[in-house]
């Protein structure tokens, strides 16, 4: 019986260090994508999320934090950051067009909404056979699929109110950047009522309806 519990404790601590690893490697891959630390934050704090409703779903059917729920659980953590990729990433693009920071996100969420339930509810109805496997091996598929199945579903619920909250907070706090064309413009030194600022480089940086407008200045 000793013998058994060490071997499973030696087992959580195995899949805690792969869970850890796995949320490490998609930090490092999303950091490389946006060259940037602050969006991958942003998409890696809704993981959360699909852990509260894997665990909250294993729950309610009375099924065990076994190895295929911590299996499940690992798996998550790509699939939960694939919707906030999908909000950061188009909110991105609207405030490089000029939009501020909650304008972009709201119409990240909007545009994005159909996107995002028809590539949840086609996964979710895939794995719904292992959520209701019968037969011999019954117990670990369900255990599996419910994980999955129940983390998806309160993540992709969520992620549309959660996600802009957070990409809001983060982004104040980062102090807000557009990218127009590559380049990146600090719109703290714009006015709120559109008025030109002076960037650090000498640049003359205004927002309009149609985006950042960028004049540089003479050197004379």
């Amino acid at each position: 019986m000793v013998w058994h519990l060490a071997r499973r404790k030696k087992a959580d601590h195995r899949l805690l260090s792969f869970f850890a690893l796995g949320i490490v490697v998609v930090f490092l891959v999303l950091a490389a994508q946006y060259e940037s630390f602050v969006d991958p934050v942003i998409i890696l704090l809704s993981v959360p999320l699909a852990m509260l409703g894997a665990l909250l779903s294993q729950w309610l059917r009375h099924l065990d934090n076994d190895v295929f729920c911590q299996i499940g659980l690992v798996m998550l953590v790509g699939l939960a950051s694939k919707n906030a990729i999908l909000i950061v990433e188009f909110a991105n693009h609207l405030r490089a067009q000029g939009k501020s920071v909650e304008d972009a996100v709201r119409e990240a969420c909007a545009i994005r909404f159909r996107p995002i339930l028809m590539t949840s509810l086609a996964f979710v109805f895939g794995i719904l056979p292992l959520v209701f496997a019968t037969g011999a091996g019954a117990h670990s598929r369900q255990s599996l699929g419910t994980a999955v199945c129940g983390g998806m579903v309160l993540s992709t619920v969520l992620s549309l109110y959660i996600v802009p909250v957070i990409y809001v907070v983060v982004k104040r706090l980062a102090g807000g950047r557009v990218k127009p064309h590559g380049e990146e413009y600090d719109l703290a030194a714009v006015g709120h009522d559109g008025a030109p600022g002076a960037t650090e480089t000498g640049e003359v940086v205004a927002v309009s309806d149609s985006g950042v407008e960028i004049a540089k200045t003479s050197d004379k």
